[in-house]
């Protein structure tokens, strides 16, 4: 990794030519990604081309390569699908296809190719790139270039962003599109859910996955479904029984539904295909339920791209330039990719190889070892899944009690959290208590014991289900010691924002003065400000972001009609600037005020400048975030009287005020998923402290490392003590000293045309992906 110097990077872009293409089936998110491959390479200096229709148009030529601008690519990043067409193309297959294909490159100057698709797609560009010399070598021998002009372009530059709604890709976390279509997938299942419950039926719910079962897999950890089929794990011989068992244990407990997910290429163990009308008709003869089968199909490929999306493909298209411009003939082809939130290179027939091993392992029946070719993320998907799915009695009782509170204000995640901790608990043979609103209801007794049927449901639903308040222990500290004395809880988990740390911080600092606080304690980070230490991603922050970000979409529609308006929109977030700025990035905003970017009267008149400048242009909108505590006197109000009189006659403004409809909502895929597991780490590792600490009859815990904070680190799930991270924490302000989402900034900036710096922008990395890189992975 290193650093970014923009006037080396102009100095190797000048005179260069990318294009960019998008090819197989398209997924939201690609027009984000070529967006961002268009303005990075113009503002590094390059002549950026868009070739429409995919490998058609490379071969096709002149008609199908055309120059991109700046403005071309403006109002798209909130559109599915790709503006520049996409097309399986039979010709570019042949060689006559492919001598086409570099002829137009070369008659147009390009020598370094941006390719969005699948698999095929990256491994034909591959393919072009290894024959590229040859066929500069017959087109010199036709007639057709001259060897000068050979030599001047003779090698060709090879960047891939995998544009997939499977999410099939070895190597990567997400691939583009995926998220997007698993909203799709929960905006159904949520909506069958309803109706299932009126008339008591069961569901079967086939989606996308011909040879991956990634979408079946999280949406059915994300639903809570009953049964799940996927390609890589095919039920064992004699399923139709086990399944009808289990369907209709649901229903003897109570249940008015069932929801039986299958992805469109299951089949079971011996290679036959198991199709939803199979399942409906068993399921309907076998116990005689109401059964509907409903096939989502290209559902799921269409919509506009989910806040993830949008903000993935924009750091993967300006990491693609860059890999381009750091491209030489003896660096191999890449596959620009993330982990957590870093930015990686990977070599691109790395990816494919094993992308072909997990389909290999398949068609073998080596299904285990087609589970762990996927990575451990699918992994961990698939036993949590497993887990949590039916209730299995413990094989003895732990003698345990745990109890679970939420502090803070409520954060979409929180109540798959709690679902999750709950069911994993009774699994151990914990007794497990809800605490009813926050550490108020901990001191005055509001506390229930929870079973596994008592938390059904819960996992799509938002806000706090236990109720949550702010109060922090200091105010209640001798009644809450109280309330652990007489409940004997021996372990505590604590579910909220920046209040769930400091009150997991002062827990733990009362440990001098009561033995009762001697418990492990675990916090999991759930607030949309996602200001906790210790995490890269809180609960709630996606559905948040996501949330403003439809406003956002449909404010800048409005302004569409009126034209020469600017918005001003305040957000949520406390002194933390996190839902602003990704909001922006996701928006596609002119610019978004934070407090730790802090701001000043050259920067206002810079950016009423620049504004004022794109009203001359075809795009005749602007839209400006602001953090609702960015500034102590550069208020809403403040912003949109000088916003008014430096625009007037040339743009009137208006505001509005999101508030708390960001916090309210069903929660995304992404964090009934994060909810999901950090539930289930956090349980599983307060049972291990649990044991840790027992003594002649007694939990005695009161080391630091028996009170953490549960967070993403990248993508591994850490824990780290409170005591430590009070040193990395600004408790004035509410939020951590450091926060890697600033690296994003620059990027911001860079979109909407503004100069900036990279200083603190660290270019991805190349790393090597092979079975053994997989296997030692973390894997969230």
């Amino acid at each position: 990794m290193a650093h970014v110097d923009i006037e080396q990077l102009r100095s190797r872009g000048a005179g260069k030519s990318i294009a960019v293409l998008t090819s197989g089936g398209d997924a939201q998110g690609m027009n984000a990604a070529v967006r961002a491959v268009v303005r990075m390479g113009i503002y590094v200096g390059a002549d950026v081309y868009f070739v429409y229709e995919g490998y058609e148009g490379l071969v096709g030529g002149e008609q199908y390569l055309k120059l991109a601008e700046w403005d071309s690519v403006s109002n798209i990043i909130q559109l599915g699908g790709t503006i520049i067409g996409s097309a399986r193309c039979k010709s570019f297959r042949t060689r006559e296809g492919r001598l086409a294909a570099a002829y137009n490159l070369v008659q147009h100057g390009i020598n370094n190719l941006c390719v969005i698709g699948g698999d095929g797609s990256l491994t034909g560009a591959n393919i072009f790139r290894a024959e590229w010399s040859d066929l500069l070598a017959t087109l010199v021998e036709k007639g057709k270039i001259t060897e000068e002009v050979s030599q001047q372009y003779s090698h060709l530059n090879i960047v891939g962003m995998v544009g997939s709604i499977d999410n099939d890709f070895c190597g990567t976390d997400m691939t583009i599109g995926t998220d997007s279509a698993l909203h799709r997938i929960m905006e159904v299942i949520d909506a069958i859910t309803t109706t299932a419950q009126s008339h008591q039926r069961t569901f079967v719910l086939e989606v996308m996955g011909r040879h991956c079962g990634y979408l079946a897999l999280v949406s059915a950890l994300a639903s809570g479904a009953d049964w799940l089929f996927i390609p890589e794990a095919p039920p064992e011989d004699g399923w139709e029984d086990f399944m009808c068992q289990r369907l209709g244990e649901s229903r003897s407990r109570g249940s008015r539904l069932n929801i039986i997910i299958l992805a469109e290429g299951a089949m079971d163990r011996h290679g036959n295909p198991i199709t939803s009308n199979y399942v409906k008709d068993l399921v309907s003869k076998r116990l005689g339920f109401d059964t509907r089968v409903t096939v989502l199909g290209h559902v799921q490929r269409g919509g506009t791209p989910s806040a993830f999306d949008r903000i993935l493909s924009s750091k993967m298209g300006m990491e693609a330039v860059l890999t381009l411009l750091d491209a030489s003939p003896e660096t191999s082809s890449c596959v620009v990719s993330l982990s957590g939130n870093q930015a990686l290179r990977l070599p691109l027939m790395e990816c494919v190889q094993l992308t072909k091993d997990v389909q290999k392992s398949m068609d073998e029946r080596r299904f285990d070892e087609a589970i762990t070719l996927r990575g451990r993320s699918f992994e961990n998907n698939w036993n949590i899944y497993k887990l949590l799915a039916h209730q299995k009695p413990a094989v003895t009782k732990s003698n345990f009690n745990l109890a679970i509170v939420n502090i803070g204000a409520p954060a979409a995640g929180m109540n798959a959290a709690v679902r999750s901790a709950v069911r994993v608990g009774l699994s151990a043979g914990h007794v497990v208590y809800a605490v009813s609103d926050g550490l108020e209801g901990f001191a005055s007794g509001q506390i229930k014991e929870v079973s596994w049927r008592d938390v059904g449901g819960w996992t799509g639903q938002g806000g706090s289900l236990l109720g949550t308040k702010r109060t922090l222990p200091e105010k209640c500290m001798e009644k809450l010691v109280q309330q652990i004395r007489n409940y004997k809880i021996h372990a505590l988990l604590i579910v909220g924002g920046f209040e769930a740390f400091v009150a997991a911080l002062q827990l733990t600092e009362g440990r001098e003065h009561y033995e009762e606080l001697c418990i492990p304690m675990c916090v999991i980070p759930a607030t949309i400000s996602n200001n906790v230490p210790g995490t890269d991603f809180s609960l709630g922050c996606d559905t948040a972001v996501n949330a403003a970000m439809e406003t956002c979409d449909r404010i800048k529609q409005s302004a569409s009609g009126t034209k020469r308006r600017v918005f001003i929109v305040e957000t949520m977030g406390g002194y933390c600037g996190y839902l602003a700025s990704a909001t922006a990035l996701a928006v596609g905003a002119d610019a978004a005020y934070i407090y730790e970017d802090l701001i000043n009267i050259h920067d206002l008149t810079a950016n009423v400048e620049h504004l004022t400048a794109k009203m001359k242009t075809t795009v005749q909108r602007g839209l400006v975030l602001r953090n609702e505590k960015c500034h102590q006197h550069y208020t809403t109000e403040f912003l949109y009287n000088l916003y008014s009189a430096e625009g007037k006659g040339v743009f009137d403004c208006r505001t509005n005020v999101l508030g708390h409809m960001q916090q309210g909502g069903a929660p995304t895929p992404f964090d009934r998923n994060f909810g999901t597991k950090l539930g289930v780490k956090s349980v599983q590792w307060l049972t291990e402290k649990l044991q840790e600490s027992y003594r002649k009859g007694a939990v005695f815990a009161n080391s630091p490392e028996t009170a953490c904070v549960l967070g993403m680190n990248r993508k591994a799930l850490v824990f780290r003590p409170v005591t430590e991270l009070k040193g990395e924490t600004d408790f004035e302000h509410r939020m951590p000293k450091e926060q890697w989402w600033l690296r994003l900034r620059p990027l911001l900036k860079m979109l909407a045309k503004y100069q900036t710096r990279f200083d603190n922008y660290i270019t991805g990395k190349v790393e090597h992906v092979n079975r053994r890189s997989l296997s030692v992975e973390s894997g969230f």
